[in-house]
């Protein structure tokens, strides 16, 4: 069904909305590729392309937040709308819609520039504790650090009238004429106009942990990586996507709805009648996605592994080079990275061929360890499987089809089936490997040596095998988990208030987890001890330390992935730009490393210099040796 497009200037008809996974800090050296309409040149990213840590897409104007908190406007500006009055400094988010942009400051309060016809652009009352900010068609969102919203603008469909109890709110999105939030309980609580049934959230509404809004519809990532749509499907923006797996954030333009997955991948559904709903080219790398009107932004990233602990195999080594990982796994001791483009690096002991990859080294979007051996999923739900296999923990029971998940024991294996059930081969001399009934409804699995923990989709955990320190008991109360994880003879739970639960042997206190117990969103277990990842890009680590393992190198921040082999940790994280020998500062040696880069203008760099491409415009030359000379420390 095509339609007609209506715009009025600063009328604000139709509303671009900040996904919610394009939250700040998630790239230090970010570019954004955008794709779609592109009438007003909102297509066309304001060089440099670098720097961008987050985007949002409005009518005819695209915002990208820049890593020095300044915000960077292109497209339309009639309204005024890509121009930041006052200081264009300390912002921490950006949201879009229509002919108006907003800025979250670093002090908790909201700039807003651009269209009023209605009040929309005008700052909030109270303008201090935000940590979060939407716009949709005519009105604002903005979400207090106490979890309360704050709507203003125009409210003709009650879309600012936040239905009540106004408490325990942890992200919002706006669409045209509605509003969305999502509670620290997994529900999302929909308001205002609902003639399309956009504010009607499909039962049952628990484990979400994304929202977002589109024109006439709304969107919700749940905990098992699915998205559930509903409201206005004329263009099919409402479909589930097949696979509707591994997606990890979620952004919707007027018809066109988008979605990240875990591997970078972004996928395309709905309106595509400018392209908005295309696959960028190449699609890798991506770890954030924005939507406008009639146009999408995804924004790109390199990520590190950082590695700690027992190193007598090399597992803790920095593999080369050490960028762009996505995922990664530890098992006895050896390590495990995925790349965006689907492939395997593996590095540590190979004594049983556990780092040797079963070719083609292609197409996996997840990976797993356990002690010997290894695990990756293919892009197609199929498992391979290659190391130990004493107790046939390699060997995949047929049908070896429809797996979203994959987890590593000391000798056995596990795969979770995109039907909720779980299939488990290998070792079962604790019957770790005979899955409890029902074998249905699970969205999440995890592997400790000798016993395994399933989470289903109302919150609650089972767990199974070996039991001598209690590590296969269910939790009390056994509910509202949203995560598990698997230590040697121990168990972890991350709850949906970002609190750690821990049980089993608690020899070396890898059950005690630290003060203050709260704002994790990933959890990891190693063989004796624990690893916790918090909001803010910390990973708290406890319990056996005789390796270092627990002592997590500095600076501590930036982490967005945590992962634990048996006596080494592993986060990955974002280098610092020109950072090219992947060492924390930018010296001489990436100097050196630089000038063997440079090859002037207009000429392919050679293999390895990507980083050093540092305007994105796929060549080093002098452009860049000036910005490398602005980011030199000496």
């Amino acid at each position: 069904m095509r339609r007609a497009i209506v715009r009025v200037v600063c009328g604000c008809v139709v509303a671009g909305l900040l996904a919610p996974g394009t939250a700040w800090g998630q790239d230090e050296y970010g570019s954004i590729v955008a794709w779609g309409w592109n009438y007003a040149y909102q297509c066309n990213v304001t060089p440099p392309n670098t720097d961008f840590v987050a985007s949002a897409g409005g009518f005819w104007h695209s915002l990208g937040l820049k890593s020095d908190g300044s915000i960077v406007g292109w497209g339309d500006d009639t309204s005024g709308q890509c121009v930041v009055p006052g200081a264009n400094m300390d912002f921490v988010a950006v949201a879009a819609a229509g002919d108006r942009s907003l800025g979250l400051r670093s002090n908790g309060s909201i700039e807003v520039w651009g269209c009023d016809a209605y009040g929309e652009g005008q700052e909030p009352p109270n303008n201090t504790d935000f940590v979060a900010v939407a716009a949709g068609g005519w009105h604002n969102l903005g979400l207090r650090s106490d979890g309360s919203i704050e709507a203003w603008g125009w409210n003709n469909r009650n879309q600012c009238d936040v239905e009540p109890p106004n408490e325990d709110f942890v992200a919002v999105a706006a669409g045209i004429y509605h509003s969305l939030g999502l509670k620290s309980d997994g529900s999302i609580v929909a308001w205002g106009w609902n003639n399309h049934h956009q504010c009607e959230v499909p039962e049952p509404n628990t484990d979400f942990v994304a929202v977002a809004a589109g024109g006439w519809h709304s969107l919700g990532v749940k905990s098992d990586g699915s998205i559930v749509a509903w409201g206005n499907n004329d263009e099919g923006q409402c479909e589930e996507p097949v696979p509707n797996t591994h997606f990890v954030a979620v952004a919707a333009g007027n018809w066109c709805t988008l979605g990240l997955k875990a591997d970078g991948s972004i996928r395309g559904w709905g309106d595509n009648w400018h392209g908005q709903c295309d696959e960028p080219v190449p699609n890798t790398g991506f770890v954030a996605v924005a939507a406008g009107a009639y146009h999408s932004l995804g924004s790109k990233s390199g990520r590190s592994i950082v590695a700690r602990g027992n190193n007598d195999e090399g597992q803790c080594e920095e593999p080369v080079p050490n960028t762009d990982f996505v995922a990664g796994a530890g098992g006895g001791y050896h390590s495990l990275g995925l790349m965006p483009d689907g492939s395997i690096v593996a590095w540590g002991s190979n004594n049983y061929g556990q780092c040797n990859v079963t070719p083609p080294n292609t197409d996996f979007v997840a990976v797993a360890a356990g002690y010997d051996h290894s695990l990756g999923l293919k892009s197609d739900g199929s498992i391979v499987a290659w190391g130990w296999n004493d107790w046939d923990q390699c060997d995949v029971p047929p049908p070896n089809t429809e797996f979203v998940a994959v987890a590593g024991g000391r000798f056995h294996s596990l795969g979770l089936k995109s039907d909720g059930s779980i299939t488990a081969w290998g070792d079962n001399t604790f019957d770790q490997c005979d899955v409890p009934v029902p074998n249905a409804d699970f969205v999440a699995v995890a592997a400790g040596y000798a016993h395994n923990l399933g989470l289903r989709s109302d919150g609650s955990i089972a767990a199974w095998g070996y039991n001598n320190y209690g590590q296969s008991e269910e939790p009390v109360p056994n509910t509202d988990f949203v995560a598990v994880a698997g230590g040697g003879y121990h168990s972890l739970a991350l709850k949906s208030n970002g609190l750690i639960k821990a049980w089993g042997w608690n020899e070396y206190g890898q059950c005690a987890v630290p003060a203050p117990n709260t704002e994790f969103v990933a959890i990891a277990g190693g063989g004796f001890h624990s690893l916790g990842l918090k909001s803010d890009g910390l990973i708290e680590a406890w319990g056996e330390n005789n390796d270092h393992q627990c002592d997590v190198p500095e600076p501590n921040t930036g982490f967005v992935t945590v992962a634990a082999g048996s006596y080494h940790s592993l986060g990955i994280k974002g280098f610092p730009r020109g950072d090219l020998d992947h060492d924390g500062d930018v010296d001489l040696d990436d100097f050196n490393i630089f000038a063997g880069c440079m090859n002037g203008p207009d000429v392919a760099f050679p293999a390895g210099c990507d980083a050093a491409d540092l305007d994105g415009d796929a060549d080093v030359d002098l452009t860049d040796f000036a910005q490398f000379q602005t980011l030199f420390t000496g």
